[in-house]
């Protein structure tokens, strides 16, 4: 899928049909999924670079700085906590102005998905946004390690998402069955969930136009803090 005023426009009307389930909570945090031309791929080992990533289109994904108190060094995308006044979008522009330094705006917003309740208590609203090219992005140290393009093509793999029911303790399954721990593959690593789970509902209803949720998959242990 190529990153053109085609791709905006039919991942705009699908979020329009999406029907969003909304959570409330104390602590809520607002990020951005962000669509922008490809380059030349995530710049992570396993993954085969070809020219043609230029033009097609993907998602920025971040690993946050090492030493950030919470979180370090793991994937994510750009966001944060709401501040007193702020709408989440307001939020989500801040947030991936001060991260990645991209300049989106309120007239870039094409949607949003699901919230995801974490384990660590934030009701994570997840709003997506449409950035083009985004040439100059550039990460932010005090919270950003490095900034990776993933293109479309690694979020339709056939082998994800992995799914994984005999991770947790017993005493900490939500259920056996119903309550997997899930992970969306990237070159030879993987995300964790909260990540993973947007991801993977932005692939089920932008890319291939599916109503799918994802408030039931488990976060792996590490990730609940």
């Amino acid at each position: 899928m190529l990153c053109t005023q085609e791709t905006r426009e039919l991942i705009g009307n699908r979020l329009s049909e999406f029907p969003v389930i909304k959570k409330n909570a104390e602590k809520v945090a607002a990020v951005a999924l962000v669509v922008v031309e490809g380059g030349y791929g995530p710049d992570l080992a396993g993954f085969s670079v070809h020219a043609d990533w230029q033009t097609h289109a993907s998602l920025v994904l971040t690993r946050r700085a090492a030493h950030l108190t919470h979180h370090a060094g793991q994937w994510a995308l750009p966001g944060g906590r709401v501040d007193a006044g702020e709408t989440l979008l307001q939020t989500a522009v801040r947030e991936t102005r001060e991260e990645i330094c991209f300049d989106i705006s309120e007239t870039d917003y094409l949607g949003r998905l699901d919230d995801y309740v974490s384990r660590s208590g934030f009701v994570m609203s997840a709003l997506v946004f449409w950035g083009g090219a985004a040439t100059d992005m550039k990460p932010s140290p005090d919270e950003v390690e490095s900034i990776h393009r993933i293109p479309f093509d690694e979020l339709l793999r056939e082998d994800a998402p992995i799914l994984n029911y005999d991770e947790l303790e017993a005493e900490d399954r939500l259920s056996d069955v119903n309550h997997p721990v899930l992970r969306m593959p990237i070159a030879d690593q993987w995300i964790a969930a909260p990540t993973a789970a947007l991801l993977y509902q932005f692939r089920e209803v932008c890319l291939l136009g599916k109503h799918t949720r994802v408030a039931h998959f488990e976060q792996p242990r590490f990730a609940w803090k």
